[in-house]
């Protein structure tokens, strides 16, 4: 009868049972990472607003928003909902014969819902989860957990140029955590 020997092809030698240990621990790690993401991103707030250079603000036409015909016709404290910096919505505000000189981003800090301008209570209202934020865009009710991004507004040749918010929140002094 032959005897098995250590050098024989019959017994794995130890090189290939640690490939196949890490095989399956490696096959094993990445079903439970693969799985865990998309639950545990499910907790973080969607980031939006202000990073990188500016944009001129568009209406739902995308056509560039003139300072001259927005104003016409609104009333101080007028809102008006524009595609903002990347593509956000962001509600330009209506000042004394022009624009204030910032923006509050449209979506909201819990789930990313449109906010929209509710003039009747005066304040913006989430209608997913009934999040409420007051005229400036600061955060008076949850579950959002932060105050709706801003974004400065500038009037440049008669158009409405908005860029990134990277100084205090000028609503309570905190840090702009959008920036």
């Amino acid at each position: 009868m032959a005897q098995l020997s250590a050098g024989s092809s019959d017994v794995p030698d130890l090189g290939r049972r640690q490939f196949m240990n890490l095989l399956t621990f490696g096959t094993i790690t990445g079903t439970v990472l693969g799985g865990a993401f998309p639950f545990i991103s499910y907790f973080v707030p969607p980031a939006s607003g202000a990073a990188g250079g500016g944009a001129t603000a568009k209406d739902a036409s995308g056509n560039d928003v003139l300072v001259s015909q927005f104003i016409a016709g609104k009333q101080k404290g007028d809102r008006a909902l524009t595609q903002g910096l990347k593509g956000d919505p962001t509600y330009i505000v209506v000042g004394d014969g022009t624009v204030l000189d910032y923006g509050i981003n449209a979506i909201c800090t819990h789930l990313g819902c449109v906010v929209p301008w509710n003039g009747a209570e005066n304040k913006f209202m989430c209608p997913c989860h009934g999040s409420q934020y007051d005229t400036t865009g600061k955060m008076v009710r949850g579950p959002a957990p932060k105050s709706l991004p801003l974004a400065h507004a500038a009037v440049v040749e008669d158009k409405v140029s908005l860029t990134p918010w990277t100084e205090d929140d000028f609503r309570d002094g905190s840090p702009a955590w959008w920036a």
